[in-house]
């Protein structure tokens, strides 16, 4: 089921194609970013889903830590919050996660730190127990209390975190953007079925040197 479908070399090349492949799901096609209105949230992006020693590794996550580094960098500059969360279960609050996972990640779990290859100034931490970074968590009373209606999200996984957060966001009111090559899953057709569904739905198709470029206006 695994597969390294992004590489350093081969990630922009790759989610050009996905955006070209979705764009004609997207029912909106202009970026309409404003820096006073925006948050970064970079999800999860933990030993846990980076260390290859790790049977939860992603192989594809090294591939995007250069453009969310870069992403992070750039919202620094601009004076844009940038919200990091940490996925830590245990068996009272985990739920469905417990039945559905042969694993948890725990706060005993060395790996269950968010990686030092994340490099950012002063963000904003977000623990949660599910997919959901909203569900029973602090996050929109802090967007709500810096006055943000527009996320960009990134981070791991895809088609889990990623894609339920930005579902979640949507319902909430809030206006999503998520950069193809600022996220990875365990495989390419998990990738492409998410950002398709997102983009028909949700959000538009989008790269993060447009976000940058649109950031540093």
């Amino acid at each position: 089921m695994k597969e390294q479908y992004f590489t350093k070399d081969n990630i922009f090349e790759k989610s050009l194609e996905i955006k070209n492949t979705v764009l004609k799901y997207s029912r909106k096609s202009k970026l309409l970013l404003k820096n006073e209105n925006t948050a970064l949230i970079v999800t999860d992006m933990q030993d846990f889903f980076l260390n290859s020693e790790s049977h939860a590794f992603i192989p594809s996550a090294e591939a995007i830590i250069n453009n969310i580094n870069i992403l992070i960098k750039t919202c620094e500059e601009f004076n844009i919050p940038v919200i990091l969360t940490q996925h830590i279960n245990n068996k009272e609050n985990a739920a469905m996660m417990d039945v559905r996972w042969s694993d948890l990640i725990t706060k005993e779990n060395y790996l269950s730190e968010v990686s030092e290859k994340i490099i950012c100034q002063n963000p904003l931490l977000v623990k949660k127990t599910q997919y959901d970074a909203f569900y029973k968590t602090n996050l929109e009373k802090l967007l709500r209390k810096h006055n943000k209606s527009q996320i960009i999200i990134c981070g791991l996984m895809t088609n889990l975190c990623c894609e339920t957060t930005a579902r979640s966001a949507f319902v909430r009111g809030f206006e999503i953007f998520m950069p193809i090559d600022t996220t990875a899953a365990y495989n390419f057709d998990f990738h492409l079925s998410t950002i398709k569904n997102l983009s028909y739905g949700f959000c538009q198709p989008i790269l993060s040197n447009e976000i940058i470029n649109e950031i540093s206006k």
